[in-house]
């Protein structure tokens, strides 16, 4: 839709894009339903998260009395809503959420072919100050014929069928490769569909910023301690990094993929395997990253090629800019030979 009075009759949202894609890939259709569906909780995420019929949920006009722990919390809701909507496309068989400890394995005649790893509300903590959040989500197919069950879902991300994530900022934007490339698709509430609004998006070959919590200085280990002294006095004479964290992975991670540059959630004394869990975070935002011309690593191993253990593994994952990650890498591999 333009602002200038004029009505595209022609517009290209991720439906008929996913569509057009599946078409030429020869497929099913399947994976066009599930993505839909997917679509379909973010658009009600978007509402709920936008805090729309607040006066509904808190009663206001004396008709319901609503207390605390009957609202539900939005993160619960967003998990419910994504749950929901999946099972009812008959595309999945096997679902893992960041909410729920077990894996969900789909009722025998709601099932599909399709295991899908989510995070509903990523950087929900966020919520009450009113700081950009997300729904993060990766997509891999049932590799065997037996009945589905957990160990489904512990497939590296090298085997991932398409990634994404939806981005709750200033706007709705959901950022989706299908392993053709990144494509970013703006909501636009007059008509309820995601508008493609970039097409095959690249990351800079070097960015210019950094991207960490440093309250946790005290507890890195040497290599990004030394990797963040060269972005902070560069020896070369050049400008300092310019650093910005959110604190929410998907506005971080978004930052990173525009404006290029690095993000980093390393491994430290307190929490040595990391902190952010590899099937619904690192995972499909490395497949985003690299789909981008971009990299994501451990510091050791590209996350991608990370054979996943258990469905809520932690990874340390630094991702961002090629040049600035190979030398995140060059450094690390200094301390940790």
């Amino acid at each position: 839709m333009s602002d200038k009075g004029t009505f595209d009759t022609n517009v290209l949202t991720l439906t008929r894009f996913v569509l057009e894609e599946g078409r030429k890939a020869q497929g099913t259709g399947e994976l066009t339903n599930l993505l839909n569906s997917i679509c379909t909780a973010v658009k009600a995420i978007s509402t709920a998260v936008r805090k729309a019929g607040i006066a509904n949920l808190y009663g206001i006009a004396g008709s319901t009395n609503v207390t605390g722990d009957q609202v539900k919390k939005l993160d619960i809701l967003s998990n419910d809503l994504v749950i929901n909507m999946i099972k009812s496309s008959f595309t999945s068989c096997v679902l893992v959420s960041e909410e729920d400890e077990k894996a969900i394995i789909v009722e025998p005649d709601k099932r599909g072919k399709y295991i899908v790893c989510f995070d509903p509300l990523d950087g929900s903590s966020n919520i009450d100050c009113l700081v950009s959040i997300g729904t993060i989500f990766a997509i891999y197919k049932k590799t065997t014929d037996d009945e589905p069950c957990e160990r489904d879902a512990l497939q590296p991300g090298r085997k991932l069928v398409a990634a994404g994530y939806a981005l709750y900022g200033s706007a709705t934007m959901m950022v989706l490769s299908t392993g053709q490339g990144v494509n970013c698709f703006m909501l636009d509430p007059s008509i309820g569909e995601f508008i493609l609004v970039d097409r095959d998006v690249k990351i800079k070959k070097k960015g210019k910023i950094y991207s960490l919590n440093e309250g946790y200085a005290q507890h890195f280990y040497p290599d990004v301690t030394e990797y963040l002294q060269k972005k902070k006095h560069p020896e070369d004479g050049s400008a300092p990094y310019g650093s910005r964290y959110v604190g929410s992975m998907v506005a971080d991670v978004h930052r990173t993929l525009v404006y290029g540059g690095i993000f980093l959630y390393p491994a430290n004394v307190k929490s040595p395997k990391g902190k952010l869990r590899l099937l619904y975070e690192c995972n499909p935002m490395a497949f985003i990253m690299e789909q981008a011309g971009g990299m994501a690593t451990t510091g050791s191993v590209n996350v991608l090629d990370i054979q996943p253990t258990n469905i809520h593994q932690r990874v340390p994952v630094v991702l961002g800019s090629p040049d600035d990650v190979q030398e995140y890498i060059s450094i690390f591999k200094k301390h940790n030979k």
